[in-house]
């Protein structure tokens, strides 16, 4: 069971910033380009009312406040809510996003007023599902009273002014009022039984968890984007230098290959060439045997060994016998090339 996730922030008072960015006017680097289409605008802004920064003036306008609004008063407070990435993957999955949408705002009028809730986004192009909404502090009744100063600090001789009673139904801005540590434990168990529904439990209570403020988490945001990208990009190196190594083996086996068949195509003309030689070789030994037994034959009454003398020193005889030789020779170096073709 996941965690329902509610977080406030208090505004600094330009919000236009924040609206370009809940409307996507600027795309961020954690924001999805291609997703931007899936986000909702949950609130419909009053007829004139074009953008989020102009429904919160609205509603300052038509509050009917009886004093001028100073500017140290936070005139919007940003909510955040969405839970457990896991969870809301599963919400999504099982088609309840848009009741779950429809909870979510009926907590948020049900709790701050429905006038107050100017403004509300689904983002779908982020890594969890979550809704930005912006409710506006109005409230009435009696302002919280502030500890009484010490009697040791409070002089008897200067009379107690007396003021006139003000109305206490009456609307005004007050931001510390709606944010009180009390309020906020509140916010948090009703929101945490809103949720329950969808498998989401209230955070733990007492945590020593921190909430950062939504400029701290989209700052954390793009800075885990920029390191994310600068390990794509690394990891895209090692790829390219995989790539590159593989096209190289490749290149590599395609000229041993091409070498191996130029070896096999060479030894098998040597082979030829070789047997062309030793059939030459044979032919030439055949003529110089028949020469050597006609020449024996011709000179009757000679000695065999002067008749074999004699036939050697023809020309003709002389001739084969150079033959011979340059065979041997040729079949001695083909038999040496054969030998250091590659197998």
């Amino acid at each position: 069971m996941g965690y329902a996730v509610l977080h406030l922030d208090k505004s600094p008072g330009n919000e236009s910033a924040m609206t370009d960015h809940i409307e996507r006017n600027i795309i961020h680097p954690n924001v999805d380009p291609n997703r931007v289409k899936l986000n909702q605008k949950l609130i419909t802004f009053p007829e004139g009312v074009t953008n989020r920064t102009e429904a919160i003036q609205y509603r300052l306008d038509n509050a009917g406040l009886g004093r001028k609004i100073g500017k140290n008063q936070v005139p919007v407070i940003r909510f955040m809510l969405s839970g457990t990435a896991e969870d809301m993957k599963r919400i999504e999955q099982e088609g309840r996003l848009d009741e779950w949408c429809q909870d979510n705002i009926d907590w948020l009028k049900k709790t701050y007023g429905a006038d107050n809730v100017v403004a509300a986004t689904l983002h779908m192009d982020e890594t969890t599902p979550h809704i930005h909404a912006s409710v506006v502090p109005i409230v009435q009744g009696e302002r919280r009273q502030k500890p009484n100063k010490k009697k040791s600090d409070q002089t008897d001789d200067k009379p107690k002014r007396k003021y006139k009673k003000k109305n206490p139904n009456r609307p005004r801005l007050c931001c510390d009022d709606v944010m009180a540590k009390a309020k906020l434990i509140e916010y948090q168990d009703s929101y945490g039984e809103a949720m329950s529904k969808y498998g989401l439990e209230r955070g733990i209570k007492g945590s020593d968890a921190r909430h950062i403020t939504l400029t701290e988490f989209y700052r954390n945001q793009a800075i885990e984007s920029q390191n994310l990208q600068t390990n794509i990009r690394e990891l895209l190196a090692v790829e390219e230098a995989k790539r590159q190594s593989i096209e190289e083996l490749k290149r590599q086996e395609q000229e041993a290959k091409l070498k191996s068949r130029q070896a096999e195509e060479q030894k098998l003309q040597k082979e030829s060439e070789l047997k062309k030689t030793e059939e030459n070789l044979n032919q030439v030994k055949g003529q110089l045997k028949s020469e050597k037994f006609k020449s024996s034959a011709a000179d009757v009454g000679t000695t065999l060994m002067d008749g074999i003398s004699s036939a050697l020193g023809t020309s003709k005889v002389k001739r084969q016998l150079q033959e011979i030789e340059t065979l041997k020779h040729e079949k001695h170096e083909l038999n040496r090339i054969l030998t250091d073709l590659p197998k």
